[in-house]
């Protein structure tokens, strides 16, 4: 079975996230989108509301899970028997960064291969940092988030 999982914060989820994970799931048996915890790090919406809103997005989904994790993203991996990771590249920094990160994790994962999609351009611009400054900022995030997240901060 190939089990991929997309780990990240997703405080908040986009729709750059929403679409990966979407085009990604004919690759894939199973995807887990994992919400990744880092206890040293401070998030706009608490864990249980990041769930719950990747639970209502992915509903309709029998093959894409919701869970999350602490630790290394590695070790979430194995105990869920997952080979793949999925990461999306919005630019050349991306690239860079993941691509270090999928080198290490290959190394210490167990071969744990990183598998790459390229954002959409309308999507090319969009993070999840971006848009909790505008949130923060009383912005309109309607074009970034899915309309479940606009109602809840509105």
């Amino acid at each position: 079975m190939r089990i991929a999982v997309f780990p990240g914060s997703f405080d908040p989820i986009t729709l750059g996230h929403i679409d990966l994970v979407k085009r990604a799931q004919h690759l894939f048996d199973k995807i887990i989108v994992a919400v990744g915890v880092n206890s040293s790090k401070k998030y706009l919406f608490p864990l249980e509301q990041r769930i719950e809103w990747l639970n209502q997005v992915f509903k309709e989904d029998d093959h894409i899970h919701v869970d999350h994790f602490e630790g290394l993203t590695v070790n979430f991996c194995r105990d869920q028997k997952a080979n793949y990771l999925l990461r999306g590249l919005r630019n050349a920094s991306d690239f860079d960064y993941e691509k270090t990160i999928s080198q290490l994790n290959h190394i210490i994962g167990d071969n744990l291969e990183t598998v790459f999609l390229i954002s959409k351009p309308e999507f090319s611009h969009v993070s999840s940092t971006i848009v909790r400054e505008i949130i923060k900022g009383n912005g309109d995030v309607s074009s970034f988030v899915p309309d479940l997240i606009v109602k809840h901060i509105s």
